[in-house]
């Protein structure tokens, strides 16, 4: 069942998508299938993060994100994706990011739960 967000979340978040670069579960896949290089970025909670993630993906939650961002991918032109658990934190992340200066930030719409309904592999 999808979690019901609240309007004034989904307010924020609305004002973020036409400020980002988005991606769907699908142009993961097909980054992933060419061999295409990136940091695959979960901002999930770490409790979410530990139950199951995906493949190769690193934890940088987005209640630190900001803060741990440079040490973890120092490179500010690094092709990034970062995703959640349905698509909404990570714009949120993505545009900070932006905004702290990584120019190649790309949020995946429908998050870990878009990847899970489409069958594709997860690591627990």
């Amino acid at each position: 069942m999808a979690k019901a967000h609240s309007e004034r979340f989904l307010k924020i978040v609305n004002a973020v998508r036409p400020q980002i670069t988005e991606c769907t579960v699908q142009d993961v896949v097909d980054r992933i299938a060419s061999g295409e290089s990136f940091h695959l970025v979960d901002v999930r909670e770490e409790s979410e993060f530990a139950a199951a993630r995906l493949p190769n993906a690193i934890h940088l939650g987005k209640g630190v994100i900001e803060r741990d961002i440079e040490k973890t991918i120092s490179d500010e032109n690094a092709p990034i994706v970062l995703y959640c658990g349905g698509g909404y934190r990570s714009a949120l992340a993505a545009l900070n990011l932006q905004q702290m200066g990584y120019s190649n930030v790309i949020s995946m719409d429908g998050g870990f739960s878009g990847w899970k309904a489409a069958g594709q592999p997860l690591e627990s």
